[in-house]
């Protein structure tokens, strides 16, 4: 296996997140987690992803005692995440890390990522110069590389590497269903880290196991070519372009441990016949969009919606949402497209979108569709 080409200390560029471990009712299944870090390790493995609220804090103890408590440290890497959740105050932060080195049962950690970063919570870090907190546990030698994973749009992500040329790593969602997506703007956050250089780790490759039980039409495309599993395209579609350092899975079972093992011990990005058939499966799932729009934006270009609705950027995550059910729709809705815009109960129903649609799209009654969707049944 080779080394990683951004990070020597990582081996290969496959890490093991920690957010969907095997459960045996609300439990880890400590035995199985146990057998699957095995797994992981034998091939070659090393990077191991957390953050304190995944599992309702499961996921750190048990890292601690599949993990920390079995190999030296020197067999493994941990990455961690400062919740914006889990502080109020400058004070807060330096305990609250130093309680994340004893649930995981560490003294560094090799990662540290400012979590979930966005347009709202972000200006929550800077005021509490969480930054600037970290950087310093960084030179005592408590953290060894700084990041940040992220949850916006690509102009945010611009304006954060702007103000912090130091981020070493960024993490972002990335599959191949989203990295043309309005809401989520894959390609697009992509684009910034190149811009700025920064390694990048893929969240979500397999689109939280949606990926995975496709369609059968969808699922005939990827079978004939006689290859890998639904979730082994889905991987190596993540982990093929130049600027990704590391493409995490997060893992319930053996037996999906041991097809991403097999897919991405000796990895091979997707060749050109490939990368077409993951086309033929994105658009397969657009005809499957309940709402036929084309994203042309006439109706917000050709026509000033006197309410600030991002029309064809509802249309697509509503389209997403009722083809995936992800809970991830649901917070790029918030956080990405009514985040300082107009959301569709703020509709006055005044018909101008509709006057220039060249769909003849029923958009007045469509934007009730979207906000029974979001708006009427939040989570």
């Amino acid at each position: 296996m080779e080394k990683n080409r951004f990070f020597e200390e990582i081996n290969g560029n496959f890490g093991f997140g920690c957010m969907r471990l095997p459960m045996t009712g609300d439990e880890v299944d400590l035995k199985q987690f146990c057998e699957m870090t095995d797994a992981f390790i034998a091939a070659g493995f090393n990077y191991f992803d957390t953050a304190h609220g995944y599992i309702n804090g499961k996921s750190e103890t048990s890292i601690r005692d599949c993990v920390s408590k079995r190999y030296s440290r020197d067999k493994f890497l941990l990455t961690n995440k400062l919740s914006d959740t889990y502080f109020n105050s400058n004070e807060e932060i330096i305990p609250f890390f130093k309680s994340q080195l004893q649930l995981c049962g560490v003294t560094y950690f090799d990662f540290y990522l400012m979590h979930a970063q966005n347009r709202n919570n972000y200006n929550k870090y800077k005021e509490y110069k969480a930054y600037e907190t970290c950087f310093e546990l960084k030179k005592q030698g408590y953290i060894r590389h700084l990041g940040l994973s992220f949850h916006d749009t690509a102009d945010v992500l611009d304006m954060i590497l702007s103000e912090h040329p130091e981020i070493e790593i960024v993490q972002i969602q990335f599959n191949y269903v989203d990295y043309n997506d309005n809401a989520v703007q894959s390609a697009k956050v992509y684009e910034v880290c190149e811009k700025y250089n920064k390694p990048v780790i893929i969240m979500e490759p397999v689109k939280g196991g949606s990926l995975v039980n496709l369609p059968e039409s969808a699922d005939k495309i990827l079978r004939e070519l006689n290859g890998g599993s639904n979730a082994s395209y889905a991987v190596r579609f993540a982990g093929s372009f130049p600027q990704v350092a590391m493409v995490l899975s997060g893992m319930s079972n053996n037996e999906q441990m041991a097809d991403n093992i097999s897919s991405m011990r000796d990895f091979k990005p997707l060749d050109e016949r490939e990368f077409e058939a993951v086309t033929k499966v994105c658009d397969i799932f657009k005809k499957q969009n309940r709402i036929p729009c084309t994203g042309c934006k006439y109706c917000i270009e050709q026509n000033q919606c006197p309410c600030d609705i991002l029309i064809p950027d509802l249309f697509s995550a509503y389209n997403t949402y009722e083809t995936f059910h992800s809970w991830n729709t649901k917070m790029y809705y918030r956080t990405n497209i009514v985040n300082g815009h107009g959301n569709p109960l703020d509709c006055i129903k005044c018909g101008g979108c509709e006057s220039v649609c060249p769909q003849h799209l029923p958009i007045r009654d469509l934007l009730s569709d979207v906000a029974d969707a979001f708006e009427h049944k939040r989570m």
